[in-house]
């Protein structure tokens, strides 16, 4: 599609630097923005009062004549899975959506190709045009298959808004490049792209900035006015980290049209060292079954410190506070128990793989941590290979009567000679987590075995 025409100029001083009135706030919120406020979800609001609406008018539905209102939030496919940072995000849309309006995912297939320079300190590495289309369908996948298992399991009885996933390609690749900038770029001051925080700490580093990621603002601004002209979208959900980003979008709207939209942030979730959670930082908790299972992660929030478990129950799930706040009292009176953990990671498990999924996670969970032969029993194929993801895998039909020392010189389990002899008598091998001698005969068909030595 050609570059369209753009409305005519609004003349508004845009120094960099907010005009009066028009300020980030922290505090104040209120209606559909104080729940989600008080769980610690959204951070920052900007405007909270525009020239013409404030942002909580705007969304409350409970007013006479009010209309759902347009919510998004953008996800840029450099990777072909989400993760669990970009789960707050994702539970921000949900909150909007369950208040009645409408939201959208938006997949990056096209401002991938540029690489987002927020909260980096140098450039991600260049993707191919179908290794971003690759990710972008894989994203699209995972962002459907989160809003089916939302609506499927977390349904409240109200009536909720829709869940639209789109990609910013299907309006970028009809785009011609000089065309673009003459009736977009003009609307951009050097001034104001340089004062963001992004590109001053990029411009500092020894890396320097590219034109592709120095751009990358005025892409995601222009999204935000799409969306706003052909959706109705006057609010848009990023991480703290996308701040900048956003006030490109709400200035480049404004000066254009007149009207009034607004930002909201989300804190960064990071990891016990301070460090983002991510595919750039590796050490990203993957929310794609073949990257991270359902397993490891239930164990991922299972394992979270006691100082951070009530922050994230009210961050990553839909429970009441005042439900959080017994579960809280219960797990300090017996914190050994984890109560509160288990309670996190089944409700993060099962909205992110559904209650298939959350069962996976409990039996490899009594298997492993448990010695429980009945979950071990019933456990599937799928299920004992992301149990022992980095173990050995065999599958064997045996012969009636196989020893325990054939068996697991078949699976190459042991070596050859002495050594593989010894490991067997001194305990080395276990079968249904019973430790097991040469003597031993096995059943005669064995369709599972998983080991290696030790």
């Amino acid at each position: 599609m050609a570059a369209p025409t753009l409305s005519r100029l609004y003349r508004v001083p845009l120094s960099g630097v907010w005009p009066r009135g028009l300020r980030v706030v922290r505090t104040g919120a209120r209606g559909i923005l104080a729940a989600p406020r008080a769980r610690g979800l959204f951070k920052e609001f900007f405007p909270e009062s525009g020239t013409k609406t404030e942002l909580p008018e705007l969304l409350d539905r409970r007013r006479a004549g009010s209309s759902p209102q347009t919510v998004y939030c953008g996800f840029d496919p450099t990777g072909d899975s989400l993760h669990v940072g970009h789960l707050l995000t994702l539970l921000g849309l949900f909150h909007f959506q369950r208040a009645g309006h409408n939201v959208i995912a938006l997949v990056g297939g096209s401002t991938a190709l540029l690489g987002d320079p927020s909260g980096r300190s140098k450039g991600r590495q260049a993707l191919s045009a179908d290794c971003v289309q690759a990710n972008a369908r894989a994203l699209r996948q995972g962002l459907e298959s989160l809003a089916a298992n939302h609506a499927r399991l977390f349904a409240d009885g109200r009536p909720w808004g829709t869940f639209t996933v789109l990609d910013n390609a299907a309006w970028f690749r009809e785009q011609h490049l000089v065309d673009f900038l003459a009736s977009v770029g003009g609307h951009f001051r050097m001034g104001t792209l340089l004062s963001r925080l992004s590109v001053q700490s990029r411009l500092k580093s020894p890396e320097g900035m590219s034109l592709a990621e120095f751009f990358y603002q005025v892409l995601q601004a222009y999204d935000f006015y799409y969306l706003f002209q052909r959706y109705g979208c006057r609010v848009q959900l990023g991480g703290s980290d996308q701040l900048g980003n956003i006030m490109s979008g709400y200035e480049f709207i404004h000066k254009l049209t007149g009207e009034d939209v607004f930002g909201i942030t989300v804190p960064l979730i990071t990891s016990t060292t301070g460090a983002k959670l991510g595919k750039s930082a590796g050490n990203a908790v993957w929310l794609n079954r073949e990257k991270t299972s359902p397993f490891e992660l239930y164990q991922y929030f299972v394992r979270q410190q006691d100082d951070s478990v009530e922050r994230y129950l009210k961050l990553f799930t839909f429970l009441p506070l005042p439900e959080i706040d017994h579960i809280m009292q219960l797990h300090v009176k017996e914190p050994e128990k984890r109560g509160a953990q288990k309670r996190l990671a089944a409700e993060v498990t099962k909205l992110v793989h559904g209650q298939e999924g959350l069962d996976a996670a409990k039996r490899c969970t009594q298997a492993l941590y448990h010695s429980s032969i009945e979950a071990l029993e019933v456990m599937s194929d799928q299920e004992l290979k992301e149990l022992f993801k980095e173990a050995s895998f065999s599958e064997l039909v045996l012969d009636p009567g196989t020893s325990v020392i054939d068996t697991c010189r078949k699976a190459n389990a042991i070596p050859d000679g002495p050594r593989g002899y010894r490991m067997i008598t001194e305990g080395g091998v276990s079968i249904n987590h019973r430790q097991r001698d040469l003597p031993i005969l096995l059943p005669g068909l064995m369709k599972r075995y998983s080991g290696g030595e030790g």
